[in-house]
């Protein structure tokens, strides 16, 4: 027997033919053109003149550390444009980076070698970064090139400040800031340059009120820099407005959280007043910013000395005399003996030292305070009183010596 044969559906045929077809249209035609599996979608480039507003947007509002990174991709996009650079180091020296200010000043004047506005920030960041003669050769070479500019006469009279803080200069350089300052006043009164620059010579030169006007204008142009709020704070705290003082410590700090110096100011300001205990929280505070700088360890010593605490004030202050490690393996390197804020440290130590009966080493701090301190009267009245001190306890049976004191020198001899 034979199957019959089924007759094919001619139907079928052509759908299926069609089906075939579409298929291979898909594949050639349409495929080439997707995008690969789990690959990121290109996106357009932004234009260079959009990410720069934002940047300008993000200055304008005070949000310093987003606003470098949008100049910093604006630099990316358009890398002959030197504004991008001039406005990135004017940021950087607003945030403290001094060391990047002249990087990108320095390539705006590669671009541009006369332009004036990069060579007057790159002066004023070397300047701040401590090369005071430097900066004033590149300042006064900015002026030369634009003699009506207010900012570079206005950072030409802060660097003079930091000169003669430092005791550099010459027997013009007062003479020369405070010039340099007025003429910046008179060039633009309401630049901020101008300003903050006679802010620093009025405060050097102790017009402390004065200089509080002018960082109070300087700081109602720009709320946003960090240096200019610790300036109004110190004329505050000089002028004895202890209160607004701190609030102007309180604004650097919340806008550069990294820097231990507001923490330090406001710790002394509440020491001057009384207020320990805010005082040694704050001092706290600075060295966590900077664990390993000598001088913090001393300013908090001096805060615990005051409130009676000798054992704590002993603890660091040991610290930043001899130096020491941090709890995570930092080294301090402690502060060699010295006139100044550094003789507090070492005759309040001796003090201390001295109460809690540590005479022995006591006495030979007094020893080498009255050697190596023998100019500054407080401090060799006070290794004075080390031995006093360590008299009276040595008769009470109280110090870890006895006290043999002669004309001609001191005796300490170990108790049995």
């Amino acid at each position: 027997m034979q199957r019959k044969r089924r007759r094919a559906n001619p139907w079928r045929v052509i759908a299926l033919l069609l089906i075939i077809s579409a298929l291979i249209y898909f594949n050639q035609m349409v495929v080439p053109t997707m995008p690969a599996l789990f690959e990121p979608t290109p996106t357009a480039t932004r234009a260079p003149e959009s990410i720069i507003t934002e940047a300008q947007q993000l200055e304008a509002e005070g949000k310093y550390t987003m606003a470098i990174l949008a100049y910093n991709n604006a630099v990316v996009a358009d890398p002959r444009n030197p504004t991008n650079f001039i406005a990135l180091a004017r940021l950087n020296i607003y945030t403290g980076n001094y060391q990047d200010a002249i990087t990108n000043a320095e390539n705006a004047l590669l671009l541009n070698p006369n332009n004036y506005e990069a060579m007057s920030l790159r002066g004023w960041a070397i300047g701040l970064s401590g090369d005071y003669l430097r900066a004033e050769g590149i300042l006064n070479d900015a002026i030369a090139l634009k003699s009506n500019d207010a900012a570079a006469y206005g950072y030409l009279a802060e660097i003079y400040t930091y000169m003669l803080q430092e005791g550099q200069g010459d027997l013009n350089t007062l003479d020369k800031a405070v010039a340099a300052s007025r003429t910046a006043v008179e060039l633009d009164p309401n630049s901020i340059a101008s300003h903050r620059g006679r802010g620093f010579v009025l405060e050097y030169t102790a017009n402390f009120e004065e200089a509080v006007s002018e960082f109070e204008a300087a700081v109602a142009i720009n709320p946003n820099i960090a240096d200019l709020h610790l300036a109004l704070g110190r004329n505050y705290f000089n002028i004895q407005e202890y209160d607004k003082a701190i609030t102007e410590y309180g604004k650097a700090n919340a806008l550069n959280p990294k820097d231990y110096t507001p923490e330090a100011l406001i710790a002394r300001t509440y020491a001057m007043n009384g207020d320990y205990q805010k005082a040694i929280q704050y001092a706290e505070a600075a060295i966590a910013d900077a664990p390993t700088r000598a001088s913090l360890y001393g300013n908090l010593g001096t805060i615990y000395y005051r409130n009676e605490q000798y054992l704590d004030a002993i603890d660091v202050l040991r610290i930043a005399i001899r130096g020491g490690v941090t709890s995570d393996g930092q080294t301090v390197e402690g502060l060699p003996m010295d006139y100044g804020t550094i003789a507090q440290y070492y005759y309040t130590y001796g003090l201390a030292l001295a109460k809690q009966g540590q005479c022995g080493e006591a006495l030979q701090l007094s020893q080498a305070i009255q050697v190596g301190l023998r100019n500054d009267e407080i401090a060799v009245y006070n290794a004075l009183e080390m031995v006093n001190i360590c008299e009276r306890l040595a008769k009470e049976g109280k110090s870890d010596v006895t006290v043999t004191v002669t004309e001609e020198s001191i005796t300490a001899t170990a108790e049995p």
